[in-house]
Parts: structure tokens; sequence; C-alpha cells
């Protein structure tokens, strides 16, 4: 979906149990393997939408008998769409993950309407798994997308992905070719090891040399089709992705680049100089580059926290004393983005964190290591900023049951399910933000804290079992990343009825030795709320002075 130019909701998943959801407007981070600290390369995805419901997903290796078929449902919707060969063999995947440490997500960007070709088989999401099930490398990857699209053709809108290995990272966009072509245009550009990148919901890929065959990947017909439509009638090298397939409008810009723009502005100085860029008025104002070289490299920690961005410290910052954060300055705005006043029309900003968020992940992915060691999917199953990320090591083959809990859907709730608990703790927290999040924070904190403390001997051990018995080794991984996401729960579960009992009716309960006791504290308003309320309502609430 084109967040850009289309704020529509997508349809609830018409199979709530088993039917992955919808992922409209989300958020990626690229990390190439010399800009990180320990020489991982990484990738994040923010999966955003509401209505969505999150789990972590599982595809077992399989061997597939010649003339198997395999049944493509819209990931989305749950809609059938066909079917198409199995592949002889298929791979473990773990979420966005699988056992060679391929890890893919994606934004969905929309592009022109034009271009969508309702009549292809195979969707964006439906796509991304495939893949995983059958690539390798990232560059393998690209071919298995590219082909499957190419001869089973593409339904999906304009689509962004970051396609990551231990060795390499790519960013590569796609578009179908419009209504019963089944065809597809697309290019794919490697982000060099020493660079960062990111996409949320805008084109990224402008002018590209299609002579670098080692890092530029791209349809035979990427610049054709242009020319056919009349979209684009300069010189090959002057050809822009974006600006002929997807030209960022105001929305464009300020909804979608301006995260791109905020992480960016975290890792090089100076980077103010886009600033005119993400606000989105100026229409000269410069663009910004697909990558950048960061100031400093970059840890998993590190990229945790810009998954949790809402531009603070920015000239768009959200938890900021104005009246739309409420009396405790809430970085969350009500949806839809755009709202009117007296036939006006007015938008909040929409940041990298954000309520919508069904599961968030950072998948750590390390060259030197055994894939079954070296892959990491960090897993959080709700709003970023609101989840402490689980290790999920990338050979597990049973998920957590706080991940894959059965019965719980998107309107089912279950105590025993991360996505409901975590959204039952943010959605206590998203009010009285400044009085009651410190409380989640230090829970996330301690409990990502404890997982990194522990990484290397858990890591240790598993080397140790690698070298005489693979399948220990393995096993050990998976418990170890179930038992820390059941142990997240339980402090989840803790944290909420910490929350419902210190600050319940608008108090705040004293503690004494350790123990909440009786006794409240009533804080009232915030300083700054009550200046503002007393400005609105001038005198109207002023205790009379005594004569």
């Amino acid at each position: 979906m084109n967040i850009s130019n289309n704020f529509k909701t997508l349809a609830l998943s018409a199979v709530l149990s088993t039917a992955a959801v919808s992922a409209s407007a989300c958020t990626n981070f690229i990390v190439g393997k010399k800009a990180s600290v320990d020489g991982s390369v990484m990738v994040t995805y923010n999966a955003d939408d509401y209505g969505m419901f999150g789990y972590l997903c599982h595809y077992p290796t399989g061997t597939h008998k010649q003339g198997e078929m395999r049944k493509i449902y819209d990931w989305d919707s749950g809609e059938y769409h066909g079917e198409i060969p199995e592949a002889p063999v298929t791979y473990n995947v773990i979420g966005n993950i699988n056992e060679f440490q391929l890890s893919i997500g994606e934004t969905t960007y929309g592009g022109r309407e034009e271009m969508v070709d309702p009549t292809g088989i195979i969707d964006y999401g439906s796509l991304i798994y495939l893949a995983l099930q059958r690539s390798k490398t990232a560059r393998e990857a690209i071919s298995v997308m590219t082909s499957l699209v190419e001869k089973y053709g593409y339904c999906s809108e304009g689509e962004t992905f970051s396609i990551c290995d231990p060795n390499e990272a790519w960013i590569m966009e796609m578009q179908g070719t419009g209504k019963g072509s089944k065809g597809v245009v697309w290019v794919a550009q490697r982000i060099p090891d020493d660079a960062i990148c990111a996409h949320a919901n805008q084109s990224r890929i402008g002018k590209f040399n299609m002579k670098d065959k080692k890092n530029v990947l791209h349809s035979k017909n990427v610049i054709a089709y242009a020319r056919k439509m009349g979209w684009f009638t300069g010189k090959d090298a002057d050809f822009s992705w974006k600006h002929t397939y997807a030209a960022p409008d105001f929305s464009g810009r300020r909804f979608c680049d301006a995260r791109v723009w905020s992480f960016f502005n975290h890792w090089q100085k100076g980077f103010d100089r886009y600033l005119p860029w993400a606000l989105g008025k100026d229409e000269k104002a410069e663009d910004m580059p697909l990558w950048i070289i960061p100031d400093r490299k970059l840890s998993v920690h590190d990229v945790e926290m810009c998954m949790r961005d809402h531009y603070e410290g920015t000239a768009m910052a959200i938890d900021s004393t104005n009246i739309g954060g409420g009396i405790y300055q809430m970085p969350y705005r009500p949806t839809p983005l755009t709202f009117k006043v007296d036939g006006k029309e007015y938008f909040n900003e929409r940041p990298i964190s954000t309520q919508q968020t069904a599961f968030s992940f950072v998948s750590q992915l390390r060259s030197w290591l055994p894939n079954e060691i070296g892959g990491i999917i960090w897993f959080g199953n709700d709003d970023a900023n609101m989840v402490a990320y689980t290790p999920v090591y990338c050979g597990s083959t049973v998920q957590p049951e706080c991940y894959n809990t059965s019965g719980a859907d998107a309107v089912t709730y279950s105590d025993k399910n991360a996505f409901w608990v975590c959204n039952w703790v943010s959605n206590m927290v998203y009010p009285r933000y400044s009085q009651l999040f410190p409380e989640l924070q230090a829970v996330r904190d301690s409990l990502e804290t404890s997982y990194f403390a522990a990484q290397k001997q858990v890591e240790d051990k598993a080397m140790a079992l690698y070298a005489t018995d693979k399948a220990a080794a393995v096993k050990y991984l998976n418990d170890y990343s179930n038992e820390k996401a059941q142990q997240m729960l339980a402090s989840w579960q803790d944290l909420g009825r910490l929350i419902i009992v210190k600050y319940n009716d608008m108090a705040v309960k004293k503690n004494k030795d350790g123990k909440l006791v009786r006794s409240v504290v009533r804080p009232g308003y915030p300083a700054s709320f009550a200046k503002k309320l007393v400005k609105e309502t001038g005198d109207w609430y002023a205790v009379p002075a005594k004569k």
C-alpha cells in the first residue's frame, strides 16, 4: 500500500489464525557489515498497520515431489490467488530469517496505480517467504523473487525490499506493468559494506549505474517500459526509478522519507541539511542520498533504539508539551494521519515508532559463525518502543508459545499471547506516557541488557555442542530462545499488574520497603499542561481570592 497516496486500511485477514497480516506502513533499516560494531549485517522491520495481528511464523524444511504445487494466499487478505510448483527442497524459516541467515523485510510505497496487475498470482508478502524458503543468499533471493514474478505475475503495489545475508545487503524495488500484463519492472542495488540505508513507504532508488553489474541488478525492461508509457524520454543515464514510477509528494516525504531522515540524522553530523526535504513543503529541497556512511558504527542495541524513534530532539519531535500529547506528553497521535478543521486539512507526524506496529525485528547476521549460531532475529510483538526484543536463533524449529499462541488472533485475546499482553500494557501507558513509561522502560531495558550480557556465554556453549552434535546445539539455542520469550511474557504480565495496582484512579501508591502501601500521592497535572489549561480557560477555574 502506498501510504504517501492512500491512507485506507487494508482489510483484516480472512484467515485470522493462519494468514499473515498486512504491513502497509512499515519501516526498514539496513546496516552493512563494516558499519556495525561487530561486523554483522543488520536489517530491521516494523510491521505497521491497524487491525494487524502479529506472530512469529515458521516454515519447516521440506522435500517436494515433482508436480507438487504450492497454493498462494495473499499475505494481507488471505485471498487465494492460485498455485505454483513447489521447489524440490525448501529451507527452514523462522519469522523473517532462514537457516542460512538470509533475512528479508519490506515497505509498501504504492507508486503509479495503473501499474498494479491484479491478475498476477504472487503478492509481496508471499514473495518474501517463498524467497526465504528457496534461497541461501541475498543475490539468490533476488533471482528467485524476480524469476517467480516474471513467470507468474506480481499482484501488489510498488514495494521496497530489504534483502540481506551475512555478507551482503541489498535494497530492491518492484512494480507491475499494468492490469492483465503479468509483467514486472524492478531494480536492486547493493548497499556498500560501510554504509547504512533505510526505506519507509516511499520509493528510495533514484538514478543507478546500469553498467555496474556487480552492485546493480535490474529487469531488462526497467527503462523501456517507462519509455513505452511515455513517462520518460531522456538518456538512460538520467533515468530515476522513483521520480518515474513513484514521484515523492508532500506525504511521501513528510510521512515516509522523514523516518529515513530521522534514522540517518542519528548517525551523520550535518544531516539537518536534508531537513527541508523531510519536512516536505519545499519542492526545491535537496533530496536525501540512498545510503550514508555513518560517523560511528552501530550495535544491535543502537539499531533497536532507532526503531523506537519519535523524532526526539528534532523539529518534528512529538514527545513535546504541545496539546497533541495530552496531559502526559504522549509521543503518539491518533490516526488517520490527516484531519480537517473548518474545512482546512491538517496532519499528524508519522514517526518510526507507532502504536499500529504488530511486530518488530532486528536481524543480526554474522558470517564468522555457523549459520545456526550466527543468525538471530531479535523479535518483539508490538510497538518497538513498548517491547523487549528477545533473541530467536535462525535454526529454531519450535516457536515460543507466546509468539504463536493457539486460539489467539486479531479478535481473540489471550493472556498467553505476547501480542495481546504487550498491547494491554502499551495501551495503559500511552495516555499517561510521561508518568507510566519509566516503569515499562525499566523492565524493557533490564531484559534486553540481560540478553546481551548472556549472549557470548550462550553462544560459546552452542559452539562447543556444535563441534560434536549439531542437532544438540540447534535444540539448545531453540530452547534458550523460547525460554527468553516466555520470560519476557511473564515480566510483562507482572508489569501490567503493577501498573494497574500502583497507578489506579489517577493516583500513585507509595512504596515502603520494596512493597506498595495503601498511602497514595496525587500528582495532579504536570506543570506544562496546567499552564496550557489555564491559558485556554482563562479565569473559569480560578479560585476566588480571599477578601
